[in-house]
């Protein structure tokens, strides 16, 4: 996906389109929030291409149906990797018992 990116987005005849809810502080976040201007790997590129978003979309359930699922896995611990910190957090307090973790880069675990 980068590629295309760094490939694209500085063509006006180009468009980018964003599928589903894009995190705080992620390029996809910022070149749909309207950067004009965007670093991906060593490269500053303009935005120039199109940009459209398509919301509606996610690969998941909501935060009610996650935890009913995850109820029933019985699982003794968690791993939330993916979101924004507020939202894990309060994911996490609903959890009850369970262990939750939020991992942060380059940490480990022993499983």
């Amino acid at each position: 996906m980068l590629h295309h990116l760094r490939h694209n987005l500085g063509r006006p005849a180009s468009a980018a389109v964003f599928v589903g809810y894009a995190s705080e502080g992620t390029l996809a976040r910022r070149i749909i929030d309207g950067a004009s201007e965007v670093t991906i790997g060593d490269d500053r590129i303009r935005v120039r291409a199109r940009v459209h978003t398509i919301n509606g979309f996610s690969a998941h359930a909501d935060q009610a149906g996650l935890i009913a699922w995850h109820a029933r896995t019985n699982a003794r611990r968690t791993f939330l990797t993916h979101g924004e910190e507020p939202v894990m957090r309060a994911f996490a307090a609903k959890r009850g018992g369970a262990a939750v973790e939020m991992p942060t880069m380059e940490q480990s675990y022993e499983l």
